[in-house]
């Protein structure tokens, strides 16, 4: 999109960042440059050059492996992997005309934007803490994005998935992807019914994350409690069976146990 400052006319382009970042690349590149030159110094045959040894490769493995994270995440790349996993669960987000839509942890806005285009009489809103550990994601980000995308149906407010700052069913959609594993808590489940709270009754949901047991404990059980309580068309999508990934691409990725939990309240 292109808009006029001044005279000169500047095209605007989305950055969704990267969910690999560089800056993690390139510093741990770096520390195996310098460990690889210090082994160097001191030579192999001492115990001290083994240790380098042993920690120059464990370097190299790593970098490598961000490496290919970061090729496989790119917005601008050949797999586009964040672009496909957005635009899987913005599939399930619908919203009725003059309605409203959350999504919970929007880092640098790409799910609640893209929403917000499948939705275009709907207001979605993004909210997240933007931390210093996702330092590139920021509020002015994903407002700077969502002009570059066109997109006006959108707001971005900061706040905390395990308290949101909302009344109890005021929404008619509320999405998430891959947020609250990141989230230190005992019991994850209360997240997810924290952020079902704010659910109006028939409002759909559709939360992408990795469930896997350690994380979030029984959610089978958890989809079942679900239905006790009154939703329905509940279900829980396994998407690295080719949905969004492949089951190898999942263990390399370290993205095991990664589901999709769909509903109606």
């Amino acid at each position: 999109m292109k808009y006029m400052k001044g005279r000169a006319e500047i095209d605007m382009k989305a950055d969704y960042k990267n969910w690999m970042p560089k800056g993690m690349v390139i510093g741990t590149g770096i520390g195996g440059l310098i460990s690889l030159m210090l082994l160097m110094v001191i030579g192999i045959s001492t115990m001290a050059g083994k240790v380098f040894l042993v920690i120059t490769i464990l370097f190299a493995i790593v970098t490598l492996w961000m490496i290919f994270m970061y090729r496989a995440f790119s917005y601008n790349g050949n797999r586009q992997l964040s672009r496909q996993i957005i635009e899987g669960i913005a599939a399930y987000v619908d919203i009725p005309d003059g309605g409203r839509g959350l999504d919970v942890g929007c880092g640098s806005g790409a799910l609640t934007i893209v929403c917000a285009k499948r939705n275009p009489k709907a207001q979605l809103v993004g909210i997240d803490r933007w931390g210093k550990e996702y330092a590139s994601f920021s509020k002015d980000l994903c407002e700077n994005n969502a002009r570059a995308e066109g997109v006006s149906n959108v707001s971005f407010v900061q706040g905390d998935a395990t308290k949101l700052d909302f009344d109890d069913e005021v929404f008619d959609a509320v999405t998430s992807n891959y947020v609250y594993h990141n989230i230190p808590s005992r019991n994850r489940q209360d997240i997810l019914l924290e952020t079902l709270r704010t659910l109006k009754k028939g409002g759909t949901f559709a939360i992408h994350d990795i469930m896997s047991k350690a994380r979030y404990g029984d959610m089978e059980e958890f989809a079942g409690k679900l239905k006790d309580m009154g939703y329905e068309e509940v279900k829980l999508i396994d998407t690295t069976d080719g949905m969004f990934m492949s089951r190898f691409e999942a263990l390399w990725m370290e993205l095991s146990g990664s589901t999709l939990l769909v509903g109606r309240k």
